[in-house]
């Protein structure tokens, strides 16, 4: 199995993106780590790693034997869980990514039922709105809003997301309720700042059948999503938010919806995760959970 520690030692290395870095997760030497790769390379004679003082980055050889390392690892991991016969018992660590507001309102929760439901299960929760390559980073599941862009991703729908115009009560009352799309011009807006590409994020309606996009001069450009809730209330301008982000706020009327008519079709919120892998019993359960009807 020597063999295979080299393997194990290269795909921790590229997880945390050094020697040392994985070697202190592995309770190891760097010179250990570094050895086993070596002699992985010069087994295969390809170069997998440029090397700095500080960091490696995968070569082109490198990376396609990483993505072949995780498919081969991960069943590994399953046909050990399977014959040890705890397939249906969720332990070890999840490395799970998410958006930060849907992720703290609505699967946090789900989360902490899963875990005193599986008291062996271990959780590595990233909250954050930019999107991660899963495999690279090591994430076994992720929460998407959206079509889904990469093709090598499985996604299983579970739940979705309506974009709402609003406004606070006190706004509307000192500039007028807008009547239409055109009218919104004339209206202070809010706008979120996609952290993926540093652009704003345009406001999207469905008038007459038609998608129309706008890019509304904006005021006030935030980052945040509860932020950007905060700022509608304190009446600085007109906001478009996902419907979950605003119903308590809509409820009890700190805030009204504009155009309610013009809402843009709802999006899929999905669970994605690498294909061409069998899922381990810590990812098989929480799929279910967010599937479960």
């Amino acid at each position: 199995m020597q063999g295979l520690q080299q393997f194990l030692a290269f795909t921790e290395t590229v997880k945390h993106g050094s020697f040392a870095a994985a070697a202190r997760e592995a309770g190891t030497a760097p010179s250990t780590l570094a050895k086993a790769v070596l002699r992985l390379e010069d087994s295969l004679g390809v170069k997998l790693f440029h090397r700095t003082t500080r960091q490696v980055t995968l070569t082109p050889d490198g990376e396609r034997l990483y993505h072949r390392c995780q498919r081969v690892l991960a069943e590994i991991e399953d046909l050990h869980a399977d014959a040890a016969g705890t397939r249906a018992t969720a332990t070890g660590l999840l490395r799970i990514d998410m958006p930060i507001v849907f992720g703290r309102r609505v699967i946090l929760p789900l989360l902490a039922r899963l875990q005193q439901q599986h008291p062996r299960l271990e959780m590595d929760v990233r909250l954050q709105d930019g999107y991660v390559d899963l495999v690279k980073d090591g994430i076994d599941l992720a929460i998407r809003v959206g079509a889904l862009q990469e093709s090598s991703l499985v996604a299983r729908r579970f739940a979705s997301q309506t974009l709402l115009l609003v406004a606070s009560p006190a706004y509307l009352a000192q500039h007028g309720h807008p009547a239409s799309l055109r009218a919104l011009a004339q209206h202070r807006a809010i706008v979120f700042r996609m952290p993926t590409s540093g652009r704003d994020r345009p406001w999207q309606f469905l008038q007459r059948g038609h998608a129309v996009t706008l890019h509304p001069q904006s005021q006030l450009r935030l980052n945040d999503g509860e932020a950007m809730v905060q700022a509608a209330m304190l009446g600085q301008g007109l906001a478009q938010l996902p419907d979950y982000m605003v119903e308590e706020e809509l409820g009890d009327g700190r805030l009204v919806e504009i155009l309610p008519s013009l809402r843009p079709p709802a999006m899929p919120i999905s669970a994605v995760y690498p294909s061409q892998r069998l899922l381990p019993p810590r990812v098989r359960v929480v799929l279910d959970a967010l599937t479960a009807p």
